[in-house]
């Protein structure tokens, strides 16, 4: 090894960069308080995506940098990169947002070698936080009613004011005790120990605004969310109180975009965040507030440390074969894993570049609830013994450029993970009468959301969407969707002669983006029982003038209003 070798000064030079990208991730973050007070909704959706993208554009700036200051025997030597770690470890030991910064370092090393030079010598495949990290509060604010919610809760909306007045400060403080008095026991409002909790910086996403905290007792505790609006013209309006887990774990949902909040310390909110909805992964919390990245690491993480300490073997995933991607999934790990197949069947016009752009694509754009999140993988290096042969014979015969053997490990060369569902097919298959009305309910509601928010799914077969465990209907498979803008919905023509009435093929034209609502019924079921409940339930889902409606006032700037929460009492406006 060099005796001058540099690695210090590359370790410095890879925090620069992250403390850039960081330094950018909050102006976007800290802009999201203007755009809600001034009701910039489109400003809003921009912003989402720029931040986005902000993380792979800098990596990309940083490596470059690298480049362009050292010479590449040095920077390319791997075997001096554990000097760099050694490096960065005690630059980035004090540091509030070291847990990030850990990955960050990770993507600047596989952005210059390549993955098989991946080893937890070289780079953080295991963190070295949790054993060095000092405790340090999560950054809240404590009420305590003392048997006086009403006070409590002005209190509160004295400190959490905008530029804005809100609309209605006494009724909604009136509708909020109320709400609290009916979510909560009796003697739980009436408990001298009864506290509030609230993360002191507001959470925003789309047209939202968020409190989130908890409600505790010296025994118990509640989740508590309290979402805002911006109505134009009207103020602020605290539109509802949210107390119930399952409910609070739909706003933090895997199908959502990332809030926008201010973290100094990520890794105590996320503790924070932890203890309020123990039901959800880390990975999920941390992608859900933007660190999508890092979401990404614990991931892999737990993926690795579940594969060490358990007999779990990769699967294919239940459900019709798809006709683009090939899915399979750890029956114990609530995740499916799918891969482009070599071939695709006849019926897809689309090609392998097409797929990965549409995958990427709905990162970006505003999911409304109705679309899982992705993660994506390049190089997964698994052991062979963790999957059943059947699973690997399947993959390695419709992608094999994709899934190879290297010995006793399997190599996947790219793959998305995705949160694991029922299809909605298998599920209406073992549903009682009720699950089916509420599951075509919420089906049809996810077409309408997808489209009024600008994303036409093309593809709107049952087995294309997924029931998650809280009930909810969301679309999963992408390489057909486009923005709704950008397809041609018509009406079918009349037959000109008894002639065309009674061809077997269209007597009409049809255009590449060409879609026939009026043809939904038969593709979309084959049971006449669902077909004719669906009718009544979301017929004008079959006209191409309710599409063209949509399509008028997405082009004229309007944004939608999509609540990840039920509304009591309220106008669904």
């Amino acid at each position: 090894m060099p005796q001058h070798w540099p690695a210090a000064d590359i370790a410095r030079l890879i925090l620069d960069g992250f403390d850039d990208y960081r330094e950018h991730f909050r102006q976007i973050t800290d802009g999201a308080r203007a755009r809600f007070e001034q009701a910039q909704w489109q400003e809003t959706q921009s912003a989402s995506a720029a931040r986005i993208n902000l993380y792979e554009d800098k990596v990309g700036e940083t490596v470059a940098r690298l480049r362009a200051s050292f010479e590449s025997d040095t920077l390319m030597d791997v075997s001096c990169w554990p000097l760099v770690k050694s490096a960065y470890i005690t630059l980035i030991d004090l540091r509030f947002d070291d847990e990030l910064s850990e990955t960050w370092y990770n993507s600047i090393f596989c952005g210059l070698f390549s993955h098989d030079l991946i080893s937890d010598g070289c780079m953080f495949i295991h963190t070295t936080r949790p054993s060095l990290r000092r405790a340090r509060a999560a950054q809240t604010r404590t009420y305590k009613p003392q048997g006086h919610l009403s006070e409590m809760l002005a209190s509160i909306f004295a400190d959490y004011r905008f530029s804005e007045d809100y609309a209605d400060l006494p009724g909604d403080l009136r509708r909020l005790e109320a709400q609290l008095r009916e979510n909560l026991p009796d003697w739980v409002c009436k408990d001298p120990e009864l506290s509030v909790e609230l993360f002191s910086s507001v959470l925003y996403r789309n047209k939202g605004a968020y409190l989130v905290g908890r409600i505790y007792t010296q025994d118990e505790q509640w989740p508590l969310v309290i979402p805002l609006l911006h109505r134009e013209g009207r103020g602020i309006q605290i539109d509802a109180l949210i107390t119930d887990e399952a409910d609070v774990s739909i706003i933090f949902s895997f199908t959502r975009s990332y809030f926008m909040v201010d973290v100094p310390v990520p890794a105590e909110f996320i503790g924070f965040l932890k203890r309020i909805l123990p039901g959800k992964h880390i990975a999920e919390l941390y992608t859900s507030i933007g660190f999508y990245k890092h979401g990404k690491s614990e991931f892999y993480r737990a993926l690795i440390n579940h594969l060490a300490n358990t007999d779990d073997q990769f699967i294919m995933a239940p459900g019709v074969r798809g006709m683009v991607m090939s899915v399979f999934t750890l029956p114990g790990f609530n995740t499916v894993f799918k891969i482009i197949k070599d071939r695709f069947s006849p019926s897809k016009n689309v090609d392998r570049a097409t797929v990965i752009e549409k995958y990427r694509l709905v990162k970006s754009v505003d999911r409304v609830g109705r679309m899982a999140d992705t993660q994506e993988f390049a190089d997964f290096r698994f052991p062979l013994s963790k999957f059943e042969p059947a699973c690997l014979e399947e993959l390695l015969d419709v992608a094999p450029s994709t899934v190879s053997v290297e010995g006793d490990t399997v190599l996947i060369r790219h793959c998305w993970t995705e949160r694991r569902m029922t299809p909605l097919n298998l599920y209406l298959e073992h549903a009682n009468e009720a699950q089916v009305r509420e599951a075509l309910e919420d089906y049809g509601l996810a077409i309408k959301q997808l489209a009024a928010a600008n994303i036409f799914p093309g593809d709107m077969l049952l087995k294309n969407f997924g029931v998650t465990r809280h009930g909810r209907v969301v679309f999963y498979d992408y390489d057909e969707i486009c923005f709704l803008t950008e397809a041609n919905f018509r009406h079918i023509p009349q037959p000109r002669t008894p002639e065309d009435e009674m061809a077997s093929e269209p007597w009409y034209s049809i255009g590449p983006l060409d879609v026939f609502p009026e043809e939904f019924p038969p593709f979309l079921f084959a049971d006449s029982g669902q077909r004719k409940l669906f009718d009544e339930l979301h017929g004008e889902l079959y006209n191409a003038d309710y599409w063209k409606s949509l399509q008028e006032a997405i082009r004229a700037g309007k944004v939608i209003d999509v609540f990840p929460y039920r509304r009591k009492g309220l106008d669904n406006e």
